[in-house]
């Protein structure tokens, strides 16, 4: 009977550590903001002190001039980068060490600006992992900055390069959607970080190309050459726009005028942002003439 009795004690001593007082590890997507690494909340930076994995998401957005050294360095612990493959190829690496450790995934902006995130959060549902966010600001709060209201901002509409054998325009279908009801157009513009060539994809050499970051520049010009083809009058020359660039930080650069104008504008170094201009109201009229184009804004040489 003692035995049994002292069986049953320890089995319920078990049970009760188990389930009220063990640890529960937790995969962490951490929003970092979009200027320097002093972006990070206080909350998110602790997480990142407390865990024993921190990988920082580099593919989808950069933070301009700082790399995962430079995080590591600030946050006092290292970085680990995760690009393309690892986070869609390799994730259960990192999401099963989640199980036994507390991992964190940095990502620049906002963790859900992101399909690939919320992917990330439905495989961590199905390991039974759970699943915490540290939200900050993002390209799709932040472009408030340019002076228009973000409740009068229709559907984000991404744009990527063209190719000489590859130039989709189905973009110019959700414009005219937007502009059917004046709403402003937030335009995301392509990045290409560790992508490969066509001719290297196909001889499977890990040989990737230069890093590439759409310009506003380029996104008018694919804008006015769909426009040409489409007709439609939503995106042509005479087009009211605000091109943006490396908003959040220091360097940020806000320019209003009409797409013949912004495409000869130099916006300096990524990221860039484009908005389509819809209906406008009193106020935002005010604050789009203190970004218009003038005679001394930086031209392209």
């Amino acid at each position: 009977f003692l035995s049994f009795s002292l069986s049953l004690f320890i089995y319920i001593y078990i049970y009760i550590f188990r389930n009220h007082f063990q640890t529960i590890m937790v995969f962490y997507l951490v929003g970092i903001g979009l200027g320097n690494e002093k972006d990070i909340t206080v909350k998110g930076l602790e997480i990142v002190k407390a865990a024993s994995l921190v990988l920082l998401e580099s593919y989808t957005a950069i933070l301009p001039g700082i790399d995962a050294t430079a995080l590591g360095d600030f946050y006092g612990r290292p970085v680990e980068v995760a690009d393309r493959e690892r986070v869609e190829q390799e994730a259960d690496s990192f999401l099963d060490k989640a199980k036994d450790e507390d991992v964190v995934m940095l990502v620049v902006g906002d963790p859900f600006g992101a399909t690939t995130h919320t992917d990330l959060v439905t495989r961590c549902a199905e390991k039974g992992v759970p699943v915490k966010a540290v939200n900050n600001a993002s390209i799709m709060n932040a472009i408030g900055c340019c002076g228009l209201q973000l409740y009068n901002f229709g559907r984000t509409v991404s744009v990527v390069f063209f190719t000489e054998k590859w130039r989709p325009d189905s973009f110019y279908d959700r414009i005219a959607t937007n502009h059917s009801c004046g709403a402003h157009t937030l335009l995301l513009l392509d990045i290409k970080v560790k992508e490969q060539s066509e001719e290297n994809m196909i001889r499977g050499r890990k040989i990737f190309e230069p890093p590439r970051f759409m310009s506003v520049n380029q996104c008018i010009e694919q804008l006015l050459e769909v426009e040409e083809k489409r007709g439609g009058g939503i995106c042509g020359p005479e087009s009211e726009a605000v091109g943006v660039a490396q908003i959040g930080s220091e360097e940020e650069k806000i320019v209003y005028g009409k797409l013949k104008d912004l495409v000869s504008v130099d916006f300096g170094p990524p990221l860039h942002s484009l908005v389509l201009v819809g209906n406008t109201d009193e106020v935002e009229r005010e604050m789009l003439k203190s970004f218009a184009i003038t005679d001394s804004t930086p031209r392209l040489s």
